[in-house]
């Protein structure tokens, strides 16, 4: 029987009731098309801060390396939101990155037909919609130095540096050609070329390799354009590529076209070694406890896992596929709830989308 190793950070928040619903999924996938899903629990983020001082403890990092494939909820808490830079959990989370090496970060955004009321857009502006973000994770402006904060002779100033090489940019953008080829061969690159040399660069280098790839089509758009043309026409986007913060920003500006950040996957993938699959939401507090929490986000990533990480394609298809179903028979969490619908709370549709498998 194959086995495959997963490193599990539940980490805070909502993160443990909706690790708890993935995993009871996962568990039944994995015996209906007879493969072993091993798992290994760790502390990360705010959970970890608090057992050991450390939102990326050693043991957790050791795990995660020697894993096939890491599986994290959420990390947050704004209870550490005065600690040191260096002690909060999302300092944790760029760590891992770093030291996993993930450099590409595949954000998909597709709208479920059963959901198309459950957006604040207009059901004819987002059918049909099905894109990918491609962001750069282990560059840019999060990661440049020198940054920091300096006493000034009249107060306190703060910086930051948005730097990138041109191998960071080409191997990002690589990816981004790869996908739109085996997608509808379009390609929208984002950047800020007008004002910011960094941008600038970016938008050499991918015309540049556009001469690799001459059978895809490349349009170059400002970021600030591409923030306002998502909520305008988003069936225009196929792949876009952009920069580490401009992703971060587009992805969860994206993820709202499907009704809720709670149905938005994400895949972190590096030149080899394991992937990191997290759901884009954050940790909730406020929701913490209550079983409200929709854990759709996260099945789709474990979903992602499956089909990139551990080569399990066909379960991957049917979890997809239980979803829709679950979703086209009328159930929903709090967070997807329209008209005519059954609510149910974060255990029950795992318990609903067991039964559809």
């Amino acid at each position: 029987m194959r086995s495959h190793r997963i490193a599990l950070l539940p980490g805070d928040g909502i993160g443990p009731e909706i690790t708890a619903a993935t995993t009871k999924v996962l568990k039944a996938l994995a015996k209906k098309n007879n493969f072993e899903l091993i798992f290994e629990e760790h502390l990360m983020g705010g959970a970890a801060i608090e057992r050991t001082n450390s939102p990326l403890p050693l043991d957790t990092l050791s795990a995660c390396k020697s894993s096939d494939a890491v599986l994290m909820a959420a990390i947050g808490n704004p209870k550490f939101d005065c600690n040191p830079r260096e002690n909060r959990p999302e300092t944790g989370l760029l760590k891992l990155r770093e030291e996993l090496k993930l450099f590409a970060n595949i954000r998909p955004v597709k709208i479920f037909p059963s959901l198309l009321k459950a957006s604040s857009l207009k059901p004819e502006i987002i059918s049909g919609v099905d894109l990918i973000v491609v962001r750069e994770l282990t560059g840019g402006i999060y990661f440049g130095q020198p940054k920091g904060q300096v006493k000034t002779d009249t107060g306190v100033r703060a910086f930051n540096t948005m730097t990138y090489s041109d191998d960071e940019i080409d191997r990002i953008v690589k990816v981004a050609f790869e996908l739109a080829q085996n997608r509808s061969k379009r390609l929208c690159s984002v950047d800020k070329a007008n004002v910011l040399d960094v941008s600038q660069l970016w938008r050499d280098r991918v015309n540049l390799l556009a001469k690799n790839y001459q059978d895809v089509e490349v349009n170059h758009q400002y970021v600030d354009n591409t923030s306002m043309q998502l909520v305008r026409e988003p069936i225009q986007f196929d792949v876009i590529v952009t920069s580490n913060l401009f992703g971060d920003i587009l992805s969860d500006e994206a993820a709202m076209l499907t009704g809720s950040i709670g149905m938005l996957p994400s895949a972190s993938l590096g030149s080899n070694g394991p992937g990191l699959f997290e759901p884009v939401h954050g940790s909730a507090p406020d929701i913490a406890g209550l079983d409200k929490a929709n854990p759709i986000a996260m099945m789709l990533s474990a979903a992602m896992m499956l089909r990139i990480g551990l080569k399990e394609s066909t379960a991957a298809n049917e979890l997809e596929n239980s979803i829709e179903e679950v979703l086209r028979s009328g159930f929903r969490t709090c967070d997807l709830m329209s008209e005519g619908c059954l609510q149910l709370g974060c255990e029950a549709i795992g318990e609903e989308i067991i039964k559809a498998l």
